[in-house]
C-alpha cells in the first residue's frame, strides 16, 4: 500500500497532521508514501483531480497503484491506523 499526502505550507490542517504522519510512518516502516505540495506540483494535482481541494488530502493506493480511498481534513491517528490495517493487503 502506498499513501500520496498532498498538503501546503500554508495549510493549518497539514501542520497538525505532519506530526501524526511521522509517528505512523515510524511505526510502520513498510508503508510507502509520498508527500506533494498543493503549490509546487500541479500536475499530480491535475492527475488526482485536485484543483482547488480541501487539505491536506491523502489517497491511499494498493499495490497496482489504484486508488482505493481518500481522505481529507484533519484525520485522527487511530482512524488513520485503522484504515491503514484494513487496506495494507490490497
Amino acid at each position: 500500500m502506498k499513501v500520496i499526502k498532498i498538503g501546503a505550507l500554508w495549510c493549518s490542517g497539514c501542520l497538525v497532521m505532519k506530526p501524526r504522519w511521522q509517528e505512523i510512518e515510524k511505526e510502520n516502516p513498510w508503508l510507502q508514501n509520498e508527500y506533494y505540495d498543493y503549490d509546487d506540483n500541479t500536475e499530480v494535482m491535475e492527475k488526482y483531480g485536485l484543483i482547488d481541494a480541501t487539505l491536506p488530502v491523502f489517497i491511499f493506493l494498493d499495490n497496482q497503484n489504484n486508488e482505493i480511498l481518500r481522505l481529507a481534513g484533519e484525520i485522527g491517528k487511530k482512524e488513520l491506523i485503522e484504515t491503514i490495517n484494513e487496506y495494507k493487503d490490497k
